[in-house]
């Protein structure tokens, strides 16, 4: 199993300057735990502050290493043809492959907010990944669907095919996962039983597409502690605050051994990827936990 980091980009309540080096430090931490892989995520219109994918990965990507990094891009939101372009500098500045993760993206008020019609979600969703797939791999495209544009084409382009991992919780998004992407990504909020259960139909509908897919990934919110005792109160306090509304046997938060055996459970699900994102906002208490994370890893790879 290898194991990757998607970067919080959410960050209540400080400094911008200093929130935004908070994820330079964590992206070079992940870096020296030889954690698998990079990410950060997407939303727009936020109220609280959230730093933007593109311009954040640009910096994060002379933080770390030669493999795979990438964004993750909610398509309805964007233009497909500038993502194209965002996907091709990125890869040149990447010294490894670059990874494109996507989703629908849900929330009325920031499909209102970026112009974009919520019920046209899953065209625009297809659409877009057509277009993106074609300019990345050199075609010039012409569009008169839920994106109208003449004779677009890209440069630079990634040096490796795109690879598309497909973000997917209920059952028609996961069919198209399996139709579409390269790989899927799990949701963070599942509970044991719904990952058990939504990898098996991922793999089932991956079988009945004839495709193999390079990533069966779920996220998981996690916190890799130095006892019990700080497992424990760090959990505590994550789901006194809420965390998320996820349910709390979805979050991990444990010693080395703990977080590699919650992981390992994964693993025999068929999961081949654990993308981590810390509980807690505390700076040293993350880094701590990336640190430590570097055991958890060497663990699970065996």
């Amino acid at each position: 199993m290898r194991v990757g980091i998607s970067l919080t980009s959410r960050h209540v309540g400080t400094d911008p300057r200093q929130a935004a080096r908070f994820m330079i430090e964590r992206a070079a931490a992940a870096r020296t735990s030889g954690l698998d892989s990079l990410f950060v995520g997407d939303h727009h219109c936020t109220p609280a502050p959230y730093y933007q994918n593109v311009p954040m990965m640009g910096r994060l990507l002379a933080e770390w290493d030669d493999k795979p990094a990438g964004c993750l891009f909610l398509l309805p939101l964007w233009n497909p043809v500038l993502v194209a372009e965002q996907i091709g500098t990125l890869a040149a500045i990447a010294k490894g492959r670059f990874i494109m993760q996507c989703g629908l993206g849900a929330d009325e008020a920031q499909f209102l907010s970026m112009g974009a019609n919520i019920k046209q979600r899953p065209s625009a969703f297809e659409e877009a990944l057509d277009t993106i797939r074609r300019l990345s791999a050199g075609e010039t495209v012409t569009s008169s669907g839920r994106f109208v544009f003449e004779n677009a084409h890209v440069a630079p382009r990634p040096a490796e095919p795109l690879e598309v991992w497909i973000g997917a919780s209920a059952r028609p998004a996961i069919d198209r996962a399996a139709r579409l992407g390269d790989g899927w990504l799990a949701s963070p909020s599942l509970t044991l039983d719904e990952a058990r259960i939504q990898a098996a139909l991922y793999t089932q509908r991956c079988t009945v597409y004839k495709r193999t897919p390079t990533a069966v990934a779920i996220r998981r919110d996690i916190y890799v502690a130095d006892s019990k005792a700080d497992a424990e109160a760090t959990l505590k306090a994550a789901i006194a605050a809420g965390y998320r509304g996820f349910d709390s046997t979805a979050l991990v938060s444990g010693t080395t051994d703990e977080v590699a055996r919650s992981f390992g459970d994964l693993a025999a699900m068929g999961y081949t990827d654990v993308i981590v994102r810390h509980l807690t906002n505390d700076q040293p208490k993350v880094l701590a936990s990336l640190a430590r994370l570097a055991e958890v890893r060497k663990a699970v790879a065996q």
